[in-house]
């Protein structure tokens, strides 16, 4: 499995991001804890992620909630 490029973003929580829409995974680099993978991720909502005006709290209540997760 290749991940994406990510993108740097501009959040205090989140460093950098991305999103692979044929394997429906957003990719998730914290500044803290390393990077993350959530499987089932709409490109409709990594779009709403990407425009958020806080990455932080958009994460840690859209994403991590609804979609399982694996260590990258």
């Amino acid at each position: 499995m290749t991940v994406p490029r990510l993108q740097a973003v501009e959040s205090s929580c989140v460093a950098r991001i991305g999103y692979d829409e044929a394997a429906e995974e957003a990719y998730v680099e914290f500044h803290d804890s390393g990077a993350y993978a959530y499987r089932g991720v709409p490109a409709q909502v990594f779009e709403e992620f990407l425009r958020a005006d806080s990455k932080g709290v958009f994460v840690n209540t859209v994403i991590k909630p609804r979609y399982s997760v694996r260590r990258l």
